[in-house]
């Protein structure tokens, strides 16, 4: 696994700095291979058979379709018919999404353009740095269809939110977790206390109170855990617990003294030095953030910068 240095973090409201931590990037998944190179040696366009079979859903169930695989933290991609030149099938307006995971649903008319435009978007899907574009498909010289006619086609990525679990919903994560999930991530919180784990209570994310072992299993551990809840046990048997569960991202809230102890703790324990070194604590951008809400703007800088380079 690629390592890159942190930043130290901010310092914790007891005064304390951070130690320098060693930022754990996530493997990148197994990508779909790409529609071009699946060809072949001799360039033969590949089979159907390689293809997604689109589910049949108006605009309203595409776009929702979309909508939960990017919250899954799974990326896609979709085409929109921009407009019908002559004898075409699409329509504009029609939408077409593919999921990396083989979710797809919709359509831009059927027939070979259809199946040119899914090479595009299981492609457009794969990669790590797509750009969206706009595209005419001629369906008479190019694609062998009778009817002749072109279609203009935008195709355009949608990134999937980076999966997050805060253990703890005091102060630090009610102002961190909504600015994260402002910012591209599907937020998660967990507290044992009813009343600070009460659905709602966040906008923009989903607050459950239960204990963070089996609210966290359903959150995928490609994304981050960050761990700052009311009690020092807590936050150490949460912080071994991610990294037992392979979290891409383990942080912690605290000073450098209770740093160090959670590492010692974790070297006792049996912990290897590679998974010590994964445990990002303080975690946040070292901006002389004092407050919650400055912690958290701290924290999200430091999520953003580890989610361009994962």
């Amino acid at each position: 696994m690629t390592k890159r240095r942190a930043p130290d973090g901010p310092a914790s409201p007891d005064g304390d700095r951070a130690a320098p931590a060693v930022l754990a990037l996530v493997p990148q998944p197994a990508s779909t291979e790409p529609a071009a190179e699946a060809r072949g040696a001799r360039g033969q366009p590949s089979s159907a058979a390689d293809l997604p079979a689109p589910s049949p859903g108006d605009v309203a169930v595409v776009l929702a379709a979309a909508s939960a695989a990017s919250a899954r933290g799974v990326p896609g991609a979709m085409a929109t018919v921009l407009e019908r030149h002559g004898s075409a099938p699409g329509t504009p307006g029609q939408k077409l999404f593919v999921a990396q995971d083989g979710a797809c649903v919709g359509t831009v008319g059927g027939g070979a353009v259809e199946r040119a435009v899914l090479e595009s978007l299981v492609a457009l899907a794969a990669g790590a740095d797509a750009k969206h574009e706009v595209r005419t498909f001629k369906l008479g010289p190019e694609l062998g269809m009778c009817c002749g006619g072109r279609l203009v086609v935008l195709l355009e990525p949608i990134a999937g939110l980076v999966p997050s679990l805060v253990v703890g919903a005091g102060h630090v994560a009610t102002a961190l977790a909504p600015l994260l999930a402002r910012v591209g991530f599907a937020v998660t919180v967990v507290d044992a206390r009813d009343a600070w784990g009460e659905e709602g209570r966040l906008e923009g994310v989903r607050s459950v109170a239960g204990e963070f072992d089996e609210v966290g299993r359903e959150v995928d551990p490609r994304g981050v855990c960050l761990v700052m809840t009311h009690d020092h046990a807590l936050d150490q048997r949460a912080i071994e617990w991610a990294l037992r569960r392979g979290f891409a991202y383990v942080g912690g809230v605290g000073s450098r003294a209770k740093a160090e102890r959670t590492r010692q703790r974790l070297e006792a324990k049996g912990f290897s030095e590679a998974d010590r070194a994964r445990v990002r604590m303080p975690i946040g951008v070292d901006i002389g953030a004092r407050t919650p809400d400055e912690i958290a703007v701290a924290i999200a800088a430091e999520m953003i910068a580890w989610r361009k380079q994962r």
